[in-house]
């Protein structure tokens, strides 16, 4: 259901981009409490991330728009948005706590520990506002879906990222600023896949394909190798988390239709 006939598609937008970047906000937003999660909820977390993510690549994606007709569009779009977030891999300088830095060596120890955190969650946010940008064109209903549904995950992982970094620096606005600033990044996102999809039905399966594959890499390359870097007694726990985001993925597409 190409979304051609709503008046007032921007303001869909805004909507569920704002739902993701307020729950990303909030999500950092419990770094003011200063607490530090456990090993397990952070395992928790990623394996709920995931789940989401993957669900929502097939769901609010790629089978809507091979529904549509757009095979050979969806299949270039997958490759597009694998070789986006490929690039921003190994040029954007970035760390995770449990893997370490990732980019370009000379900006390792030019960059503070916060902003390459802060980058590292970013290239996850981007693929995501993406996927909420072109979902809402094809459908506000499917739209709203993924919106909540990355949203939901959004709260975990700004609470993942935030709070360790609170806890570490001891600077607990840097660390709230720094979640606002990428759901900010994510809200531009949501526009920029928004954009691309109104252009014409050809980057409307290029968009959603582009949004697709740029959350499946950041799963495989980015989310388990996290998990996996990680104490191996808590793998079973980022399973349930990964079925956990399946399900609330797979559900409230089924739901708000």
């Amino acid at each position: 259901m190409y979304l051609d006939s709503v008046s007032e598609p921007i303001l869909l937008v805004l909507i569920n981009g704002s739902i993701v970047m307020g729950a990303t906000s909030l999500g950092s937003l419990t770094a003011f409490f200063g607490y530090r999660l456990s090993d397990r909820y952070l395992d928790l977390s990623l394996g709920f991330a995931a789940g989401i993510m993957i669900v929502a690549s097939f769901s609010s994606l790629i089978m809507p728009a091979i529904d549509e007709g757009l095979y050979i569009d969806v299949g270039l779009g997958i490759a597009l948005g694998t070789l986006l977030i490929l690039l921003l891999d190994r040029v954007l300088p970035h760390e995770h706590e449990s893997v370490g830095y990732e980019g370009l060596e000379r900006f390792r120890e030019k960059i503070r520990k916060a902003w390459l955190v802060a980058l590292a969650m970013i290239i996850h946010n981007i693929p995501e506002g993406l996927a909420v940008g072109v979902a809402t064109i094809y459908s506000p209903y499917l739209g709203l879906a993924t919106a909540i549904a990355i949203g939901l995950q959004d709260v975990v992982e700004g609470m993942a990222t935030s709070l360790p970094l609170a806890s570490a620096e001891g600077k607990r606005l840097k660390a709230v600023a720094i979640g606002i600033i990428s759901g900010v990044i994510e809200l531009l996102a949501t526009f920029s896949g928004a954009a691309l999809a109104t252009l014409s039905r050809i980057f409307l399966g290029i968009g959603m394909g582009l949004a697709a594959g740029a959350m499946i890499y950041v799963v495989v390359e980015e989310i388990l190798p996290e998990i996996f870097h990680r104490q191996a007694r808590n793998r079973r726990i980022a399973t349930l988390g990964f079925i956990i985001g399946f399900y609330a993925m797979l559900y409230l597409d089924i739901l708000i239709h």
